[in-house]
């Protein structure tokens, strides 16, 4: 799946547009590499999205297509 699209379904960023900009402005890191929103998210990769002046670091746990509100934070784990 695109990171584009992880970060919508994941409900980590609410617009897919919006996750897409965020990658083309180098804010969303994949195992400590800049990417691009066409990234291809595996179960394993770290993901390191900076808000602002807040960094946010998740490990992927699982990739869906398709996932209910309650259920988004299950694909992924928040890290220190």
């Amino acid at each position: 799946m695109r990171l584009d699209k992880y970060l919508k379904v994941s409900r980590i960023i609410k617009r897919r547009t919006v996750a897409n900009d965020a990658c083309d402005a180098a804010h969303v890191t994949v195992n400590g590499r800049p990417a691009k929103a066409s990234y291809d998210v595996k179960v394993g990769d770290v993901v390191e999205i900076t808000f602002g002046g807040r960094t946010l670091k998740i490990r992927v746990l699982d990739v869906k297509e398709t996932v209910g509100k309650g259920d988004a934070s299950s694909l992924y784990q928040v890290l220190e």
